[in-house]
């Protein structure tokens, strides 16, 4: 258990490390800015949700706020659990209250 903490802790310093000089301190999602006082907030987040997929360039990761990299995993979670995060699509509403106000208001005078 030692050695696979070790591990993980090893490998996230690394793509933490290098993704902070890559990307600026924003959250990828809410547009949230850091510095150095809340930078431990930031997260970086594995696109593929595969941890040790860490290309040197960085394009797997993507920095994202504690609260939206929650959300993030949350929303995984239900795509993996129930096979798809969105409601089924409603086509848009037509109807015009208003279509023929001017033939109705000609009507009244």
């Amino acid at each position: 258990m030692a050695a696979e903490r070790e591990y993980r802790e090893k490998r996230e310093g690394d793509y933490r490390e290098k993704a902070l000089k890559l990307y600026p301190w924003i959250c990828g999602r809410c547009a949230r800015e850091f510095t150095h006082k809340n930078l431990s907030e930031l997260t970086v987040h594995h696109k593929d949700h595969n941890h040790d997929n860490n290309p040197p360039d960085g394009s797997n990761w993507e920095l994202l706020c504690l609260y939206c990299h929650d959300n993030e995993h949350s929303r995984f979670e239900e795509l993996i659990r129930y096979g798809g995060t969105q409601e089924a699509k409603q086509e848009a509403a037509t109807f015009n209250p208003f279509a023929d106000l001017k033939a109705m208001m000609a009507k009244k005078g």
